[in-house]
């Protein structure tokens, strides 16, 4: 089974999906705001991928926090800022056999599923 994670109006979202799609790869896509998304299952992501590398710094939700939340940013803070709004989190998570893979660039989405070039 394969399952993407993330928001539905992403940009990034959008092209894994389309890939995926177009390579009539089947899925599952949960979205983080309309399917929610518990602490227990973010925890297991930081396990997977690390919480510095789930911890989207470069999004405009992110940036507009007040330094207080970035300042002495350890796991159990990043994990409860993105917890309260997974528009934090890297987007997409995919998580295809058992792993877990962050973003989208075709051709890392091409040795993930073993299609030739």
């Amino acid at each position: 089974m394969t399952i993407i994670y993330g928001i539905k109006n992403c940009d990034t979202i959008k092209k894994a999906r389309n890939w995926l799609e177009q390579q009539q790869i089947p899925y599952q896509f949960i979205d983080y705001r309309t399917d929610g998304l518990t602490s227990e299952q973010l925890q297991a992501f930081s396990q997977q991928c690390g919480w510095q590398n789930l911890l989207n710094t470069r999004g405009t939700t992110y940036r507009q926090l007040p330094d207080s939340d970035k300042t002495d940013l350890d796991e159990s803070k990043a994990l409860a800022l993105m917890l309260g709004q997974p528009a934090m989190i890297k987007r997409p998570l995919l998580v295809h056999n058992n792993e877990h893979h962050l973003g989208f660039k075709p051709a890392d989405y091409q040795r993930i599923f073993g299609l030739s070039t």
